[in-house]
C-alpha cells in the first residue's frame, strides 16, 4: 500500500511539474499560442565587430538551465525553448551567428563563462551589484521577486516566520531574500523561515501545489507563469519587490558585452524585442533601451 501511494504521488508530481513548466501545453510543443520564430537579418556593421575566434566558428554559445519557464524549459520533444532562447537567438542572428545552446546546472554557468567554455549566459540571471563585481551584465528584462501561494492561503512575504518556503537553488530568493527575512524573524523572537531548495523552479512550484511548502519565492515572471498554469491551485502572494533586471553575463571587461548590448538595442529599435516579449507574455518587463550593469549604452 505504501509503495502504491508513493508511486501515485510521484506520478502526480511529475504531471504537475510538466504542467507548471509548460512542457506539454498545446500542439506547438510548449510554445504559447501565436508563437513564431524571430530571425532578423544580420547587421553588417555589428557582425564585423564580432571577436575573431567567434566569427571564425560562426557560432556563439550560451549556458542555460531549464526548467525556468517561461524563460527556458523543455518542450515535449526535449528541446529547450523559451523567451531567453528566442531573444539570444535573435541577437545572434543580428551578429550573423548561429546560437549554440548548452544545458548546464545553474551554479556552473558563471564559472563556465570565466573558463571560456560558453560565451555568455541566458538563464534568468539577476543583474545585481554582487555579480557585477566579477561579470558584466547586458540587462534585457526588468523584473523583481514575487511569491506564489496555494489558492485561498493568506501567506505573504512579510508574514512568513516559521513557514516552509520553496525556492530554486542558487537564485537570489534562496541566497539573499529568504536569509534576510529569516534573520529578521529571529531578531523579533519568532521562528526562522525554513528554505526548501529545489533544483528547478518547476519542482519548487509543484511542492507548493502538493502542500509540501507554504509558498514559492521566485522571480516575478516565474511565479506568474506557474500561477497561470496551475489550474487555479496557486495565486500570487503580494506585489513585486526588490526590482532588478535580468541580464546576459559576460566576462568582466569583455568586448562581447558592448557588442551584445548593441545587438539588443537593434532588436529594441526594430520592434523585434517587443515582438518576442509579447509572444511570451512578458510585456510588463520591457526595457526601453539596452544597458550594461544598469548603465545606458547611449
Amino acid at each position: 500500500m505504501r509503495r502504491s501511494l508513493a508511486a501515485a504521488a510521484a506520478t502526480l508530481a511529475a504531471a504537475l511539474t510538466l504542467g507548471l513548466t509548460g512542457c506539454v501545453t498545446n500542439d506547438e510543443g510548449g510554445h504559447p499560442d501565436g508563437w513564431e520564430p524571430v530571425s532578423p537579418d544580420p547587421v553588417p556593421e555589428l557582425a564585423e565587430q564580432v571577436p575573431e575566434d567567434i566569427r571564425a566558428r560562426g557560432t556563439i554559445s550560451i549556458g542555460t538551465n531549464p526548467p525556468f519557464a517561461p524563460l527556458e524549459f523543455k518542450d515535449a520533444k526535449g528541446e529547450i525553448i523559451g523567451f531567453d532562447l528566442d531573444l539570444a537567438r535573435a541577437a545572434a542572428r543580428v551578429l550573423d551567428l548561429d546560437l549554440v545552446v548548452r544545458e548546464q546546472d545553474f551554479t556552473l554557468i558563471l564559472p563556465s563563462i570565466s573558463a571560456g567554455t560558453v560565451d555568455f549566459g541566458a538563464s534568468g540571471f539577476t543583474s545585481n551589484e554582487e555579480r557585477r563585481q566579477t561579470y558584466d551584465f547586458v540587462d534585457y528584462l526588468d523584473t523583481g521577486l514575487q511569491w506564489a501561494r496555494p489558492a485561498g492561503s493568506d501567506v505573504t512575504p512579510d508574514d512568513a516566520c516559521g513557514l516552509e518556503i520553496a525556492v530554486q537553488r542558487g537564485t537570489v530568493a534562496e541566497m539573499e531574500d529568504l536569509p534576510a527575512r529569516s534573520d529578521a524573524c529571529v531578531e523579533e523572537g519568532k521562528a526562522p523561515i525554513k528554505r526548501l531548495a529545489y533544483q528547478d523552479a518547476g519542482t519548487a512550484a509543484t511542492a507548493v501545489v502538493l502542500g509540501r511548502a507554504d509558498a514559492i519565492a521566485a522571480d516575478s515572471p516565474i511565479s506568474a507563469w506557474a500561477v497561470a498554469r496551475a489550474d487555479g491551485k496557486l495565486e500570487m502572494a503580494g506585489d513585486i519587490y526588490d526590482g532588478a533586471p535580468f541580464g546576459w553575463p559576460v566576462p568582466k571587461g569583455s568586448e562581447l558585452g558592448p557588442l551584445l548590448a548593441d545587438a539588443l538595442q537593434h532588436l529594441i529599435d526594430t520592434g523585434e524585442y517587443e515582438r518576442i516579449l509579447t509572444m511570451w507574455g512578458l510585456d510588463d518587463g520591457a526595457v526601453d533601451q539596452a544597458r550594461i550593469n544598469g548603465e545606458d549604452i547611449r
